[in-house]
């Protein structure tokens, strides 16, 4: 069962490439009793993409929600100011 609540959303805008996107990471729990972390992506003012990762343990959903943070932040996305 998850203890802590985690929200996070991040953006990219580039202006000049026309570009204006969004990812947002959750960890919520399941019906199941399960961890999951919620992904969604796509370009500001859409609805977007969603994946679902499940996890036993909130420790692991935790660690991949830190790598697929720093990956974003390598490319360029930023919390909101």
């Amino acid at each position: 069962m998850t203890v802590q609540p985690y929200r996070l959303y991040i953006e990219r805008r580039e202006p000049a490439k026309n570009m204006a996107r969004f990812y947002a990471l959750s960890i919520e729990p399941n019906l199941f009793g399960e961890t999951s972390l919620v992904r969604s992506w796509g370009r500001i003012g859409s609805r977007g993409q969603q994946k679902i990762h499940v996890f036993d343990s909130e420790a692991k959903a935790v660690d991949l929600l830190l790598t697929l943070l720093r990956r974003k932040r390598a490319r360029g996305y930023l919390p909101l100011q």
